[in-house]
């Protein structure tokens, strides 16, 4: 019975290492188009729009639910652009259920009164969420374009003049441009979450342009033509990333995806757990169900085979948390029957090659392209000792991600949960005793509490009896659980 078991086991480990290998590799794959097309042009990336005379019509849409203290300054900024003021309108889609819709009212007079077209646009209700308040504002948008921001970015100045001119053909549908985050050194959490948006601001996105492949309208600082959104059968509701799901529409519909590197749009990064574990959870659900969705229209498409299998394995990004989670929580049991079954260890040297290509992948992503520049000695040491918490917390958050994922797949519904903001900018900044903060522990903390024990065992085992094959993978599953039980019951200690 031991016997069985024990191949059982390890045949479902050796999938899970494969699995996790081919999307590492695809991943390596994207660096490559992303380096080659880097190589190629020696100019700026992003000066290839056309020059313009006259700026065409602009509607900015701004989905906004209580958000009273980031609108202000998203608003201000807004009021900043260097663009015509005759050539866009403002259109604020307020869902608000608490102050934010007075203070938006005033606000919205406010700019009024000096000179903008600027409209406060209110439903009754939040039917169909983000998705919802953009596809009811629709018959109302006056813009050729239509350029959209969430509550907690800050567009800079040219903001519109450098993305319209990117519009230079008639099927580019969608411009999109990269994410860089206003308070990334706040603390080790918004550290890590830069760090991986990093790689997909870099790497991700404009490898997937470079060779060709689908890429994705991240649901802000980016601008759609509006009979792109209108060919592609507009916003629809039925995932929780309605982004990703009109991104792959558009395109299987024969519209472009313009991607530009080098013009950033700042944003805050969730400063709590329990504001990252709700936009995780978002964006991993969401996937899943837009996976569920789209990959079948995929296959049924005419594209290139290359670019069905990068769709689908940009499509299952989320589903790579439930083969994480799989291949960890069997790796305990695994070293212990190692000797008993007589198993090599040196099997799962596989393991080293999937590591060591998302080590590169980060490492360009983040030393070559998204910090800024300092001392390489430096940038190097800093990326060393942030690369294993960032694999660690990865690794962490795939309990929480899977049951996000498994359920976007069983189709079981649930809200728009956004992540609130709080105008988080300096170290001095705090969110406690500010509205919106959640202090309460998750169900999945408790759990994940467990597991980081579990795991320590396993650590702990391998270390006393010299079978430790898998005690660096067991001590960062060890310390990415505990980290994440650790903010929790810290959220929990803060005093309102």
């Amino acid at each position: 019975m031991l016997q069985i078991v024990g191949e059982i086991i390890l045949v479902v480990y050796a999938v899970s290492i494969v699995l996790i290998t081919v999307y590492c590799l695809m991943q390596f794959h994207l660096l490559y188009y992303y380096k080659k097309y880097k190589n190629q042009i020696s100019s700026d990336l992003d000066s290839q729009g056309k020059t313009t005379e006259s700026w065409p019509m602009v509607t900015i849409q701004l989905p906004i639910y209580n958000e009273l203290y980031v609108t202000p300054r998203l608003l201000e900024a807004i009021a900043q652009l260097d663009y015509p003021k005759d050539c866009y309108e403002i259109h604020v889609l307020d869902d608000s259920t608490d102050e934010t819709k007075e203070l938006l009212s005033k606000e919205v007079e406010y700019y009024k009164a000096r000179g903008f077209n600027i409209s406060h646009i209110t439903r009754t209700d939040r039917r169909g969420y983000k998705a919802g308040a953009l596809k009811d504002a629709m018959p109302i948008a006056q813009g050729e374009f239509i350029a959209i921001f969430d509550a907690d970015f800050l567009p800079k100045v040219n903001f519109l003049k450098e993305t319209i001119k990117h519009f230079n053909h008639p099927k580019v549908g969608v411009i999109q441009t990269r994410w860089t985050h206003l308070n990334q050194d706040y603390s080790l959490l918004t550290k890590v979450q830069a760090f991986q948006l990093n790689v997909h601001f870099t790497v991700e996105q404009l490898g997937r342009k470079a060779g060709n492949l689908f890429l994705q309208f991240n649901g802000t600082a980016g601008v759609w033509r509006k009979e792109c959104i209108i060919d592609a059968g507009g916003w629809e509701a039925d995932t929780l990333t309605e982004d990703l799901d009109l991104s792959y529409r558009a395109q299987l519909g024969g519209w472009e995806i313009k991607y530009l590197e080098n013009t950033t749009s700042p944003a805050e990064l969730p400063a709590e757990i329990n504001g990252l574990k709700s936009q995780q959870y978002r964006w991993m659900k969401g996937g899943a169900e837009t996976a569920k969705k789209l990959i079948p229209k995929v296959w049924s498409s005419n594209l290139s085979f290359v670019k069905k299998i990068h769709a689908t394995t940009h499509l299952l990004g989320s589903s790579v948390f439930i083969v994480v989670f799989i291949l960890g929580f069997i790796s305990v049991p695994l070293a212990f029957l190692l000797t008993p079954l007589g198993i090599a260890s040196g099997r799962f040297a596989i393991f080293l090659v999937s590591l060591l290509s998302i080590l590169i992948v980060y490492y360009i992503a983040n030393v070559e392209v998204a910090w800024k520049r300092e001392n390489k000695l430096k940038m190097i040491f800093k990326f060393i000792c942030l690369f294993p918490i960032f694999l660690s917390l990865s690794m962490g958050l795939s309990f929480h991600n899977s049951l996000a994922v498994i359920q976007g797949y069983l189709g079981k519904k649930t809200a728009f949960v956004r992540t609130p903001k709080f105008d988080i900018l300096k170290v001095s900044d705090r969110f406690i005793q500010k509205k919106y903060f959640d202090q309460r522990m998750q169900s999945s903390a408790i759990v994940e509490g467990v597991l980081s024990i579990y795991f320590g065992s396993g650590f702990a085992y391998g270390i006393w009896t010299g079978a430790n094959s898998f005690a660096p993978m067991h001590l960062l599953l060890m310390i990415g659980y505990g980290l994440l039980f650790y903010y929790s019951i810290k959220s929990l200690s803060y005093k309102a």
